[in-house]
Order: structure tokens, then C-alpha cells, then sequence
């Protein structure tokens, strides 16, 4: 129980962490920062694994995932992120290639900001470097713990986790209680399962009043506790 306590309540503080009087966009939209804005379909990719890495990208609107590919072709789901995440950091590390696969989750925007750009911006503005090393680290904590979701927690407590973290759980300046249109099949592909699973739990969730569906998909709180159950 102590365990599974931490996990939740270090997703909520992922988050709070996001919160700063240091406003990324209005900085990115003020400070005269060369980037072009793309969008992107639903199950689009942005890249793939082993395309140039020339850029950083910033969602400002959507979802996107991040998965790796092995040599013998199986898929693992690395990384959920929203808006307000960057991804594609790995050319500021010197990386000539992509590690691995973004894909759009719903309609996603993005801001494309090439690696000499981002570079001479971060060596300039102070707190946006700081702002961006902050972000790094507690992404790199996220990803630790999905690692650790993926290899030990049930189907159950996998997709409860996916939810509230599409749901923006814990983000305290733009609480997002409905999500944009996810599909049962993109579900099972992000909590690694079959969409037969995905609609048992769904529908599991649905009668004990986690989620409900009205013009969209709406996450209470109240799902938390399935992650908190031992």
C-alpha cells in the first residue's frame, strides 16, 4: 500500500512540478523564439526511430507517445506526454539519430524549434534553461516509473495509471477532467493489452463511477484508488 502511495503522489507532484510563475509558452510566443508550428492527426507520426534528430519539439495542444522498437520488432511504450512536455531533447546531446517513435495520441499540436535555435536560446535565457532542466528530470522520473508500471502492476492499475495521466492528474493550473478522443485500441496499444481487456475495465470503471462518458470521456479523481488498491 505504502508503495503504491508513492507512485500516485509522485504523478501528482510530476505535475504540480509543472507549475511555475515562469510561463514556457507566453515565453516561446514573446521572446522572438524561431520555431515552426505543425499539427498532426490522430495515430500520425511526428518521427520515427532512426530519422536525423535536427530538432526539440513542444506540445501545446494534444498528446503524443513515445516507443522504442527492438531488433526482433517488439514494441515498448516509453513515455506519455501533454501539453506543456518537450520531447526529441536527444539532439541537444549531441544524438544524430531519433532513439525511438513519436506518435500523435489525438489531434496534436506541436512547436518545432530547430537544436541551433534551442541551444543559443538556452545559453541566453537563464530561466528557460533552468525551466527545461527541471522538466528533464522530472520526466526522467516519469519514465522510470512507467518502466516499473509496464513490468509489475496489473492490466487494471496499468490502464488506471494511462487515464490519469492523459487526464493531466495532479496539473493544478489547467485541470483537464475530459480527454480528447482516445480510442479502446490506442489504449490497449499504450497499456500493452487487447482491447477486449481494455473494455472489460472500461466498463468495470464506468459502473463503480471512475469515468463516464458525456461529449467525451470524463476521469474522477476518484480512479486513484484503483492505483492505491494492493
Amino acid at each position: 500500500m505504502k508503495a503504491a502511495a508513492g507512485r500516485s503522489d509522485s504523478i501528482a507532484q510530476i505535475n504540480r512540478n509543472k507549475k511555475s510563475a515562469f510561463d514556457v509558452q507566453v515565453f516561446l510566443d514573446s521572446a522572438g523564439v524561431a520555431r515552426t508550428i505543425a499539427q498532426y492527426r490522430r495515430s500520425q507520426k511526428i518521427y520515427s526511430q532512426g530519422d536525423s534528430a535536427t530538432s526539440v519539439m513542444y506540445i501545446q495542444k494534444g498528446g503524443v507517445k513515445l516507443s522504442v522498437v527492438s531488433t526482433v520488432g517488439k514494441e515498448a511504450i516509453v513515455a506519455l506526454l501533454g501539453p506543456g512536455d518537450f520531447f526529441g531533447e536527444g539532439c541537444l546531446a549531441g544524438l544524430p539519430f531519433r532513439m525511438g517513435t513519436a506518435t500523435a495520441i489525438t489531434p496534436t499540436t506541436v512547436l518545432l524549434i530547430e537544436k541551433k535555435e534551442m541551444i543559443r536560446v538556452l545559453h541566453k535565457e537563464h530561466r528557460l534553461s533552468d525551466r527545461f532542466i527541471a522538466y528533464l528530470l522530472t520526466r526522467n522520473i516519469r519514465v522510470e516509473e512507467d518502466l516499473v508500471d509496464q513490468l509489475f502492476n496489473s492490466t487494471e492499475k496499468r490502464l488506471a495509471r494511462t487515464l490519469l495521466l492523459l487526464a493531466r492528474y495532479g496539473k493544478e493550473d489547467q485541470p483537464q477532467k475530459m480527454l480528447p478522443k482516445v480510442s479502446q485500441e490506442a489504449l490497449a496499444e499504450i497499456v500493452g493489452t487487447t482491447r477486449s481487456r481494455v473494455n472489460v475495465f472500461m466498463n468495470k470503471f464506468r459502473k463503480l463511477g471512475f469515468i463516464r462518458y458525456n461529449g467525451g470521456l470524463h476521469i474522477h479523481n476518484s480512479l486513484l484508488s484503483v492505483i492505491l488498491r494492493e
